[in-house]
C-alpha cells in the first residue's frame, strides 16, 4: 500500500509519516508532495492508495487538489490532515469526496481510528 502525504511544511510531513508508523502503518510506502500542484504530478506517477493532505497550501490548496482529482475521474481515497476542523470544513471536505478530516494536533490513535475503516 502506498500513501501520499501532501503538506507545504516539511516538518509536518515528517510528523505525519512518524504518526503513520506509530499507528501501525509503517510497512507502507510513503511519497511526499509540497502542494496540490506537486501532488497531482505525484498521483500520476506513483498511483497512491491513500492521500493525506493539508488544506492550506500555496499554489494549489488541498480542496482545489481534491476537486482537480475528482474532475479527472480519479477516485483515490482521500483525507485531510489540517489545523482547522470546523464543522463547515468537515462538511465541505466530505461534500467534495474526502473520507475524513483529521485535525491537528493528532495522535496515532486518531490515525488508526480514521484510516483503518477506509483501508
Amino acid at each position: 500500500m502506498k500513501f501520499l502525504v501532501v503538506d507545504d511544511s516539511k516538518t509536518m510531513r515528517m510528523i505525519v509519516k512518524r504518526t503513520l508508523r506509530q499507528a501501525g502503518f509503517g510497512d507502507h510506502d510513503v511519497v511526499e508532495a509540497v502542494n496540490g500542484k506537486d501532488a497531482l504530478d505525484k498521483v500520476a506517477a506513483e498511483h497512491p492508495d491513500l492521500i493525506l493532505c493539508d488544506w492550506n497550501m500555496p499554489e494549489m490548496n488541498g480542496l482545489e487538489f481534491l476537486q482537480a482529482l475528482k474532475s479527472d475521474g480519479n477516485n483515490t481515497k482521500f483525507g485531510f490532515v489540517t489545523s482547522e476542523g470546523t464543522p463547515e470544513m468537515v462538511q465541505t471536505a466530505t461534500d467534495n469526496g474526502a473520507l475524513f478530516l483529521i485535525s491537528k494536533p493528532f495522535t496515532a490513535d486518531t490515525f488508526k481510528e480514521k484510516l483503518e475503516p477506509v483501508l
